[in-house]
């Protein structure tokens, strides 16, 4: 890794979310001269300092005026008029890098890096990185756990909720890190080189944001960019794309497959019910599927997947199974909630795009009032309505997409639906109608992000309204 000395660095920090302000309080703990920028209108400059003591004399730059001053400063560098304002700019995830401000940035001279890049140039110790369109936050939190099971400093970072930038400084020599890495996040990495890397899938989604699935897919793969001769990347053998990217790797990288349909000859695969690893001194047994708490194909994945990083890491199958037999699902991944008058609510708000909310829908045992809908990532939802297999008893939607989701549901024969304003009012038609038996599944296969500010609050929300309606 790099260290890096930061002093006197002009850093500029886009966004003042939970990223920006752990990638501010590094930076400033580095000694760096940081302005704080945010687009939005709807922020106040008290707020912003109310985040933390240390951002009591920074500079604070909001909303469609700050805006036009560092478009102004850039405009008057390109034009030699003066220095680059800023040597750094470190963005948050949730800022595209195609903004006209980030280009005028750019041109000016101005490095990009983003809060992963910053945290990768300050931390030390070996990291694991796993991204994926689904399936990285429970596969990292195991990651976490089998590390935790073995090494005394583990770090558990990144898209998972905990900005790598809030514990950089804590890591040492000694320190094994599991980070979840979104493609936002991968955009911005420069040197970021991960010892171990994952790629779970890749589907359609972010497509608002990345413009082509050809663009999304070399954003995901972009995390094996800078490793070593020897490094390791671990890849589903059973997604096309990733098999063929593997091709491409295995001169460089030594790259693990894992398989949920076939037997492999080297890498994970499931087999009867038993997740083994043919490895160059036999077959081992990792855990038997009835033994694990987490259910489904898609998690025995991510089980495959999570044990190969974390053996890779030295991890013993030992250890690796005894996680096994007692990790549970992470929050809002298909987690139950409650049972009232008999009928089953579970929350899966995590399912941020359709491919998710398959995996949802697949795990339903019950007749199943379904809530979905959100914010529009520019998603198609054929395969998921098709998925609905005759499990659904009713669809419910509200949000940016409901009317959209609806014409593809008539569209595919689907009629069932229901149009609502809010969660609350679908949680209470679905309590007024489901019966003894059934089950209320949220699994929106959208964001969040137009009602709520991410996808935790949506789910916290629901299962506080279906909690307020126990007798």
């Amino acid at each position: 890794m790099i260290t890096m000395e930061l002093k006197g660095t002009r850093v500029l920090v886009a966004g003042t979310g939970i990223s920006g302000t752990a990638a501010a309080l590094l930076l400033i703990g580095r000694g760096a001269d940081i302005i704080l920028y945010d687009s939005s209108e709807k922020l106040c400059e008290a707020d912003v300092r109310a985040k933390s003591k240390a951002f009591e004399h920074v500079p604070v730059l909001l909303g469609a005026a700050g805006t036009e001053q560092v478009l102004k400063q850039c405009h008057a560098a390109a034009d030699g008029q003066g220095a680059p304002p800023y040597d750094i700019a470190v963005l948050s995830p949730g800022v595209p890098v195609d903004l006209p401000l980030v280009e005028e940035l750019k041109k000016c001279g101005v490095k990009i890096w983003g809060e992963i890049e910053l945290a990768y140039r300050c931390a030390r110790g070996r990291i694991a990185a796993i991204t994926g369109t689904n399936g990285k936050t429970t596969t990292t939190a195991l990651v976490g756990e089998m590390l935790k099971s073995y090494f005394a400093d583990v770090k558990v970072v990144g898209n998972i909720g905990i900005p790598y930038t809030s514990l950089a400084e804590q890591m040492t020599d000694e320190t094994v890190t599991a980070a979840e890495i979104s493609s936002f996040q991968l955009e911005t990495a420069d040197t970021f080189c991960p010892d171990v890397s994952a790629i779970l899938n890749i589907t359609p989604d972010h497509l608002n944001r990345h413009h082509s699935m050809e663009c999304y897919i070399k954003i995901k793969e972009s995390i094996t960019k800078n490793q070593k001769p020897g490094q390791v990347c671990v890849l589903n053998y059973e997604d096309e794309a990733l098999r063929a990217f593997g091709k491409t790797l295995e001169n460089r990288l030594n790259v693990i497959y894992f398989s949920s349909v076939r037997k492999l000859e080297r890498g994970f695969y499931l087999e009867n019910g038993r997740i083994c690893c043919a490895v160059a001194d036999g077959i081992h047994a990792v855990a038997d599927t009835g033994e694990c708490n987490l259910l489904g194909t898609h998690n025995y994945e991510n089980i495959m997947a999570a044990a190969a990083v974390a053996h890779a890491l030295g991890v013993p199958f030992e250890k690796i199974r005894e996680v096994l037999k007692i990790f549970r699902a992470v929050a809002h991944r298909i987690e139950y909630v409650e049972e009232i008058a008999g009928v089953r609510y579970y929350n899966d708000s995590k399912a941020t795009n359709p491919d998710a909310a398959i995996k949802g829908i697949r795990a339903m045992e019950r007749p199943t009032w379904l809530i979905g809908g959100g914010y529009d990532k520019q998603s198609e939802y054929g395969d998921w309505i098709d998925a609905f297999d005759g499990k659904v008893v009713k669809l419910v939607l509200l949000g940016e997409t409901k009317e959209k989701i609806a014409k593809e549901a008539v569209q595919k024969g689907f009629t069932d639906v229901v149009m609502c304003e809010s969660l609350e009012e679908a949680v209470t038609y679905c309590r007024s109608n489901a019966r003894p038996g059934d089950a209320v599944l949220l699994s929106p296969a959208c964001a969040s992000w137009d009602m709520f500010p991410n996808y935790e609050k949506r789910g916290d929300i629901f299962k506080e309204l279906v909690r307020s309606h126990r007798q």
